[in-house]
């Protein structure tokens, strides 16, 4: 793999705050922090590893209403802040009560991270690749991308000042190749499924010194700003973790750093120990997760996807097994659900909460409504689910199944005829 770093290239002191290492998630070896994502002993996936000092509850809550508020747990430095980037995070944590009451959940939250910079949860991600890519002297900010991504890549590059490129399926929607396009003229489509741009920027980032692919040779950055997820749906709880959450699932990264945000707040005394509960949404045209969980095995098989929910079409995930431990672990789940039923979820959360959700928000609500009907969800507990993205991204998804309820003139017997005083 070619190095984002240059020979003339020094790390400074406290680049990535309290991260120590790269180390394996299979057998634990170590490497210095750097563009590394292949452990060199076994090829396992590297993750980052910290030395954490003590951090309190107040310290904490006197930072910025952002993600950075959180730098002591992220491999950011202490002067982030200072760096040019679209500070996302610190969402609203939406109390669901229409929601619930339709799904018969005693509580239930929504974390909607449709309000971020370009209206989903890979602002976060994106923030933390952008810090490593500045510290390691990438000249090119680039990714793979189903969509939101490449939104958020192509504007958090246009903010720091770096060239960014994109590359994106040929046949993603229309509103999210605009979304992007629209900070970047370094879009690129190809022909494929994201499995197939994802292969093509690992050989790019093999071949081209100096770019830094935000999910392939800085991914273990990267992957730690999902972590921001979990640490302010805790915060927002009054510093407590909840019973249950579901999370939608496309590389799986998400709901594994959810989960170690988690534990993190355990160990350093943040929040109070307790049992948690975690499963996991995907669309039954690209389930292999799913499929895996269901059948009690450990190998995920790859699958072509074929579903309306494309940000989470990848039928290949990298963290796919590691989504199993998870949800094993906490006696959780993984469930899917049909693109009609991920269309009504996205119809039900907007006219229960006015909240409009993309088809992976629109697959977590499904999910979430068939695990309290198939009992795998204790409706008694609390959850919460998250939102990852705005629904103007994916209108096409939902223009056959909303719209006018009638068509009529304008007066008051056209009115009266068509009924609509009863609405």
């Amino acid at each position: 793999m070619s190095a984002v770093v240059t020979e003339e290239t020094t790390l400074r002191e406290g680049a990535f705050g309290n991260a120590v290492a790269l180390s394996c998630r299979e057998c634990g070896h170590r490497v210095d922090l750097g563009p590394h994502y292949a452990c060199p002993e076994c090829f396992g996936p590297l993750e980052v590893a910290y030395d954490f000092p003590a951090i309190t509850r107040a310290e904490i809550e006197a930072g910025p209403r952002n993600i950075w508020r959180y730098k002591a747990l992220l491999p950011v430095p202490a002067d982030i802040e200072q760096s040019p980037n679209t500070e996302p995070g610190f969402t609203r944590l939406l109390e669901a009560k229409n929601l619930a009451a339709e799904l018969g959940l005693a509580r239930l939250w929504v974390k909607d991270d449709s309000t971020n910079p370009t209206n989903s949860f890979k602002d976060r991600v994106v923030a933390c690749a952008l810090s490593a890519a500045r510290e390691l002297g990438a000249k090119v900010f680039a990714c793979p991308s189903t969509g939101n991504l490449a939104n958020a890549v192509a504007a958090a590059g246009a903010r720091a000042g770096m060239k960014t490129v994109v590359f994106i399926p040929s046949d993603l929607e229309q509103p999210k190749q605009v979304n992007s396009a629209i900070f970047t003229d370094n879009l690129v489509a190809v022909d494929g499924n994201y499995d197939d741009v994802n292969k093509l920027a690992q050989e790019i980032a093999a071949e081209e010194d100096g770019w830094a692919f935000v999910n392939v040779n800085v991914r273990p950055f990267y992957a730690e700003g999902s972590k921001t997820l979990g640490f302010e749906i805790a915060e927002q709880l009054g510093w407590r973790l909840p019973d249950q959450i579901v999370i939608p699932v496309a590389s799986g990264s998400q709901l594994t750093k959810v989960d170690k945000a988690f534990g993190e707040l355990i160990k350093l005394g943040l929040v109070e120990e307790k049992p948690y509960r975690i499963f996991g949404a995907q669309a039954t045209g690209c389930n292999p997760v799913a499929t895996a969980y269901k059948n009690g095995v450990d190998a995920i098989r790859p699958v072509k996807p074929d579903t309306i929910a494309k940000s989470l079409a990848i039928g290949n995930p990298a963290d796919g097994l590691y989504v199993l431990d998870s949800t094993r672990r906490s006696a959780g789940g993984v469930e899917e659900v049909t693109d009609d039923e991920i269309r009504a979820g996205i119809v039900l959360l907007a006219r229960t909460e006015g909240v409009f959700t993309e088809t992976a928000g629109g697959t977590t609500v499904a999910v979430t409504k068939k695990l309290v009907e198939t009992g795998q969800l204790d409706p008694s507990l609390e959850t919460v689910i998250i939102n990852t993205g705005h629904g103007l991204k994916t209108l096409d998804a939902i223009s056959g199944v909303v719209g006018p309820r009638a068509t009529i003139a304008a007066s008051y017997g056209a009115f009266e005829a068509a009924g609509l005083s009863d609405a």
